[in-house]
């Protein structure tokens, strides 16, 4: 009964946290590396914390009816994605506000990658599987992702000519 509790739980945050997670420090890398400020920076990140957020997690709840779950299960989990990805994202944001610019990528590096490395390890241990190569796997995309980011970060100082 207790592990089925927990594999509940981590199905309601399992969407949506990698997203939250992966997609926040991409957009700090991306935008940091285009010489953006910090309030652009947070704005940005608090535009996707709730936008983005609200839509993905409309997406979750149709895709949950178009499949029929009960709609009291459809429901709680919409709200559990929802309320992951806000928080996560919330995070994300507060580290922006509180640390020095030069710091910012760095600790929001290890924080998301800390989270994700955490999710994967649980995930891996309710599935038993290596949780060493699910989260090499997972942080191997995150750093993809954050590595075009980057990429395009910089594509644009150069295009607009502040390189």
């Amino acid at each position: 009964m207790v592990l089925r509790q927990i594999s509940t739980r981590l199905q309601r945050i399992s969407f949506g946290g990698p997203a939250a997670i992966v997609t926040s420090m991409g957009l700090i890398v991306g935008l940091r590396s285009a010489t953006v400020s910090k309030a652009a920076i947070a704005g940005s990140l608090l535009i996707l914390a709730l936008a983005d957020n609200l839509t993905d997690s409309l997406g979750v709840h149709m895709y949950q009816e178009s499949e029929r779950l009960p709609p009291r299960a459809a429901f709680r989990t919409t709200v559990a994605n929802f309320l992951t990805r806000l928080l996560l994202g919330l995070s994300f944001v507060a580290l922006v506000l509180i640390l020095p610019s030069p710091q910012v990528v760095y600790v929001s590096m290890v924080w998301g990658l800390t989270l994700l490395a955490g999710l994967s390890f649980s995930i891996a241990r309710l599935r038993r599987v290596s949780a060493a190569a699910e989260i090499s796997k997972h942080c191997a995309v995150a750093l993809a992702v954050i590595a075009l980011s980057q990429l395009i970060g910089v594509a644009i100082r150069v295009w607009a000519g502040q390189a």
